[in-house]
């Protein structure tokens, strides 16, 4: 393999090139970013960590349908992805009230939301990732009206499974960032990454403790300490999932 070129450098992973034009390898950091990146720092074992649990998550969504950008993991921190062009878009899912949907409602924490309440956030750090409406969407020409539909639909169909594979782990989801790509054949593929570092995760055995239950990354936000024990600790539970998961097949 010839020596790899840096594509793209991000606050949690960087993109290099391989000899495949349809292939890219992501390499997954160590690096913690919050509050737009205001505040910087570092997890141990988090590229590792991320890397195995969206990994293992790409596999459990792609065995049920869902087409994701992943192709395998040469190295532990490292996954081989297809080339795909990011959609500017981060879409949001919420089950449960939490950061800045309690900030801007004056919800209570915790609150159980009727149904997923599905948001799109423009990708533009300048701009400081605003809240978008679908018509504001369409005028920026982010995405065309079918590509919205089809990614709120792929949204929720990511949320009903991630819903129930986390209820195996005995964990609760909050809510969760997604990145939706289009390939070399403009189909719509699932990118990025699912971890601690892009869901809210909530331990079912912690009780009603609001600090010790927190499992992803607002222990970094927040100050909560345990950061690399709580991200081990949701990986251990996703091993033993899938382990289960696959004795029953």
């Amino acid at each position: 393999m010839s020596a790899l070129t840096k594509l793209y450098e991000g606050k949690a992973k960087i993109l290099y090139t391989t000899d495949e034009p349809d292939i890219l390898l992501a390499d997954f950091k160590d690096d913690a970013t919050a509050f737009n990146a205001q505040k910087r720092g570092s997890i141990q074992g988090k590229g590792e960590i991320n890397c195995s649990i969206s990994s293992k998550l790409f596999q459990q969504l792609e065995a049920n349908g869902i087409k994701t950008h992943y192709i395998d993991n040469p190295t532990p921190n490292q996954m081989r992805v297809r080339a795909v062009k990011i959609l500017p878009i981060e879409v949001v899912v919420r089950n449960i009230a939490a950061g800045s949907l309690c900030q801007q409602t004056g919800l209570p924490l915790g609150t159980v939301l009727k149904q997923p309440l599905v948001e799109f956030y423009y990708k533009n750090d300048p701009l400081g990732d605003p809240l978008l409406t679908r018509d504001r969407l369409l005028l920026l020409e982010l995405a065309t009206p079918e590509q919205v539909d089809g990614i709120t639909h792929l949204a929720l169909q990511i949320n009903n499974f991630l819903i129930n594979f986390f209820k195996r782990c005995d964990i609760t989801l909050v809510d969760f960032k997604l990145e939706f790509g289009l390939d070399s054949q403009q189909q719509l593929l699932l990118a990025d990454e699912i971890s601690p570092d892009t869901c809210r995760l909530w331990d079912n055995s912690a009780g009603d403790d609001p600090n010790r239950r927190v499992l992803d990354k607002d222990r970094f936000r927040r100050d909560l300490g345990n950061i690399e024990n709580a991200y081990q600790e949701v990986l251990q539970r996703v091993l033993k999932a899938v382990e289960g998961i696959g004795s029953r097949e």
